[in-house]
């Protein structure tokens, strides 16, 4: 995934501005980056991302972000699922 790339597609929050928000303000719990722009508060589907970019901000051997393609094909298949569950 590239720097530029949204994060949170329902508020449309970048890779980078999450990254920067932990880089600054320091989050100490990962459910304080939803301050980050509203991330992971909407479908729920980054909330893991989310995760990872706060668990990467505390140690060096968390799993990486996918690539821009995955995390898109990925999140189709949860908004899918999701709806499907709904029905």
């Amino acid at each position: 995934m590239k720097p530029e790339d949204e994060l949170c597609l329902c508020f449309h929050v970048s890779l980078r501005k999450v990254q920067n928000f932990c880089r600054i303000e320091k989050p100490r719990r990962a459910s304080q980056l939803s301050e980050c722009g509203g991330a992971g508060t909407g479908c729920g589907w980054c909330r893991p991302f989310l995760q990872r970019i706060f668990d990467n901000q505390q140690k060096a051997d968390a799993e990486p972000i996918p690539d821009s393609e995955q995390y898109q094909q990925s999140r189709a298949a949860y908004i899918r699922d999701k709806k499907e569950r709904e029905q």
